[in-house]
């Protein structure tokens, strides 16, 4: 059985590595199960909103933290050898100790928002989340998530990227490992974070109208994954499958026995 911190190494690597680093995110036992054993998978993410949403929370750390700790030791003793990242939201007003119970659970790495607080206090919990870290002996892959794009609605788009490369640098100073920027950015955004910050350090998610994944792959991202929406592709196939019933209808040609 691979160690915790070997999955942590390993997960340090695949962010590094020059290829793009693709992660479904799951966010129960079953679609951990699903998607480690789908060939191509490298790595698995939890979605703080999907683990909420699964357990009748809505997002915004509403869910108690033991819960969401719970959920994510879960997945990790489900993913076997494949490293796991968590979304740990902002912190539950502990960012330190989040990540050190996170990393008990097993998990490699995490995504930690900034919500858009002040400079300071949000440079304060990354360092409170790398001491973590450091403390447990991992070499935790910390992915400091900033929220200047889907909050800048109505805001100047250049002051909205000028704001996101500042916080991306003072995350990155402060020991993060990369910089998640979700949103819906084009490539020309995307090619100026990058350009900023440094090649394999800007992780971006992938939504509706979201730029192809080859061209973040040529514009150097790092990482791409797929937070809640993974959830929701599985929740629509459930809402069409009772829909088609209702209809008078049935399985779909092609369904898989995956449990």
């Amino acid at each position: 059985m691979t160690s915790t911190a070997e999955k942590a190494v390993r997960l340090q690597e695949l962010h590094a590595a020059p290829e793009l680093l693709l992660v479904v995110n799951v966010w129960d036992a079953i679609t951990a199960k699903v998607v480690a054993e789908t060939p191509g998978t490298q790595a698995l993410a939890t979605p703080s909103h999907g683990i909420a949403a699964s357990r009748g929370y809505p997002d915004g750390e509403k869910i108690p933290r033991d819960e969401m700790i719970a959920e994510v030791a879960l997945i990790v003793r489900t993913a076997g050898d494949l490293p796991v990242t968590a979304d740990l939201e902002a912190g539950y007003g502990d960012p330190g100790g989040t990540v050190a119970r996170a990393i008990d659970a097993g998990a490699v790495g995490c995504n930690l928002e900034d919500q858009m607080k002040p400079l300071a206090e949000s440079v304060k919990a990354v360092e409170a989340a790398v001491a973590a870290a450091q403390s447990a002996g991992v070499d935790f892959v910390l992915n400091a998530r900033t929220d200047a794009f889907v909050k800048g609605a109505g805001r100047d788009p250049e002051e909205v990227l000028a704001e996101a490369i500042t916080r991306g640098r003072a995350y990155l100073d402060a020991g993060a490992s990369n910089f998640f920027v979700p949103g819906k950015l084009d490539a020309a955004q995307v090619g100026r974070l990058v350009e900023a910050l440094g090649e394999r350090k800007v992780n971006l998610i992938g939504i509706p109208g979201s730029i192809p994944l080859d061209t973040a792959q040529k514009l150097g991202v790092s990482r791409v994954s797929y937070g809640p929406w993974s959830q929701n592709v599985a929740l629509t196939a459930l809402a069409k499958l009772a829909e088609d019933v209702y209809a008078g209808g049935g399985l779909p040609a092609g369904t898989r026995k995956l449990n």
